[in-house]
């Protein structure tokens, strides 16, 4: 089978198209680990995520790495490929749903990483830092700004490498952190503008429309 080097890829919109996946592919990201150890993780049942692990596999997104014996049973450890890089005109010929997938799998991660990290103190060191910023742009400024958002993975990117260096050489100069950076750029819709539900009222009692 052929890797997935496509976000129209119907393997690609078929791996995101399940929450539970998405989120075994996230933890597969960072580390290898069995079917066994992500249901403890997720607090999931095991044959559910076992499941999951096998279509995650037959879609070519994680690779089988070791097996172990456990108690009289062979573990299966995996961990995810390098997921396809997305071009900006292969996002720009994507289809609807590839793109759905794509963002929807994309923020659920964020949403956890995130809340996961505050939850345990992500957020409280002096130069952590969030901000959410709304702008008016014209085509040139979005130009420009999606090209400094690339920059600046660019940059971050470069930070880690000379990081590892400095950690390879000796792992135990400073404490070691791992770190988090979330990049977004979008077309946004202001909050005010969102449509209040539609009210109607049915024998006498007002409903809200759902």
């Amino acid at each position: 089978m052929k890797p997935i080097t496509n976000i129209d890829d119907p393997r690609f919109v078929k791996a995101f198209s399940h929450p539970l996946r998405v989120r075994i592919l996230a933890m597969l990201q960072e580390r290898t680990a069995s079917p066994v150890e992500l249901a403890d993780w997720l607090g999931s049942r095991l044959g559910t995520v076992a499941y999951h692990v096998r279509t995650l596999h037959q879609l070519e997104l994680i690779e089988l790495v070791d097996e172990t014996r456990v108690r009289g049973a062979v573990a299966h450890h995996y961990r995810a490929k390098e997921r396809p890089r997305i071009s900006d005109e292969a996002w720009g010929e994507a289809t609807p749903i590839a793109k759905q997938a794509a963002v929807g799998a994309a923020l659920q991660t964020i949403d956890e990483y995130a809340r996961a990290s505050a939850a345990a103190g992500g957020f409280d060191r002096p130069d952590a830092h969030i901000s959410r910023l709304r702008m008016e742009l014209d085509p040139q400024g979005w130009k420009e700004l999606a090209e400094a958002a690339a920059g600046l993975l660019g940059q971050a990117q470069e930070i880690e490498a000379r990081a590892k260096e400095r950690i390879a050489a000796d792992p135990h100069a400073e404490e070691i952190k791992a770190a988090g950076l979330v990049i977004m750029v979008f077309e946004a819709l202001r909050l005010t503008e969102q449509a209040p539900p539609a009210r109607r009222r049915v024998r006498g009692r007002r409903l809200t429309a759902r």
